[in-house]
C-alpha cells in the first residue's frame, strides 16, 4: 500500500533506538523526509545511517541531537526541521521510561524528573511543531506510549502513573486541534528492541534464562500470540496512522500488545 506520504517531513523524537528508530525508518521508507533525534551523538549517527539505508529515493534523512528533558528541545528539533525541509508534516513523540522502582523509595526529584522526561518533552514539542502542522494538509500527530497506561506493572509506579497524562494530552488535542491536525497514540507491549534484548542476555549471563532463546521465550510466555512483538511492524502501525490512509482515525491509544493486555478498555 502507498501511504501518501512521499515528500512530507516527519519529525520523530527519541529515535536513535528502539520502537522510535523503528518508527523513523519506516516513515523514510516511505518516502518522508525524517528528522532522527536522540542525546548520545555516536548512537544518533549510527541511527541516522541505518534510516538513511532504508530510505526511499528521494527522501532525506538528517539527526538533531539534544536532550528532551531540555526546555529547548522542542523548540529546537522544530526549527530544524523546518530549516532543513521547510515544513513539518508529522510528529512522532517518543522517550525512554523512567527507572524502576517501588513508591516508597521515589522521590520528589524522581517525579519531577519523571514527568519532565514524559510529558513536558511531549508537550513543549507539540507546542513548537502545531502551527506547521496546522499547515500542513495532512497534520498528524502519533504518541508512543506503553501498554502500562492501561495495566499497571509491579515496580514502574513512575511510568504507570505519569504515562498516562500523555494519553490524557493526546485525547484533549485530538480535539482541540481537529480537523488540521489529527492526533493518535500507540501503546506498545513488549517489543524485541535492543532494550530487551540487552535484559535477555544480562538474563542469561546471571543464570536466570538457559540461553537467549530461552529469553526471549520467558519473555513472550504471557503473550497470547506466543512472540514478542517485532519493531518494523509496530513501525508500519505509525507510519499508517501519520498517513490518509487512516482518516478517519483520531483520539485513539491503541494497544499493540499481542493481545497481552487484559483490559477490556
Amino acid at each position: 500500500m502507498d501511504l501518501e506520504i512521499a515528500g512530507n517531513t516527519a519529525l520523530v523524537t527519541a529515535s536513535s533506538s528502539g520502537l522510535g528508530k523503528a518508527s523513523a525508518t519506516t516513515l523514510a521508507a516511505e518516502g518522508a523526509n525524517v528528522v532522527v533525534n536522540g542525546r548520545d551523538e555516536a548512537r544518533l549517527e549510527t541511527a541516522v545511517d541505518d534510516v538513511r539505508d532504508a530510505a526511499a529515493e528521494g527522501a532525506s534523512v538528517i539527526g538533531h541531537a539534544i536532550d528532551l528533558t531540555d526546555p529547548d528541545a522542542g523548540d529546537a528539533l522544530v526549527d530544524r526541521a523546518i530549516a532543513e525541509f521547510g515544513g513539518v508534516d508529522h510528529l512522532v513523540t517518543s522517550a525512554g521510561g523512567p527507572p524502576a522502582m517501588p513508591f516508597v523509595q521515589t522521590s520528589d526529584e524522581d517525579w519531577y524528573e519523571a514527568f519532565d522526561l514524559l510529558v513536558m518533552s511531549v508537550v513543549r514539542t507539540i507546542r513548537a511543531a502545531e502551527p506547521h502542522l496546522r499547515e500542513s494538509a495532512n497534520g498528524t500527530i502519533v504518541t508512543i506510549g506503553s501498554l502500562r497506561v492501561k495495566e499497571a506493572t509491579d515496580n514502574l509506579v513512575l511510568s504507570n502513573a505519569v504515562r498516562s497524562g500523555v494519553i490524557g494530552l493526546e485525547k484533549t488535542l485530538s480535539k482541540e486541534f481537529a480537523p488540521e491536525i489529527r492526533a493518535n497514540a500507540v501503546l506498545p507491549g513488549t517489543h524485541r528492541t535492543p532494550r530487551v534484548e540487552k535484559r535477555v542476555e544480562n538474563g542469561v549471563l546471571d543464570g536466570r534464562y538457559e540461553s537467549f532463546a530461552d529469553g526471549l521465550d520467558a519473555r513472550a510466555s504471557n503473550i497470547p500470540l506466543g512472540h514478542l512483538g517485532d519493531p518494523e511492524r509496530f513501525g508500519q502501525t505509525v507510519a499508517f496512522l501519520s498517513s490518509p490512509a487512516s482518516a478517519f482515525i483520531s483520539g485513539a491509544a491503541i494497544p499493540i500488545d499481542g493481545g497481552e493486555g487484559a483490559s477490556t478498555m
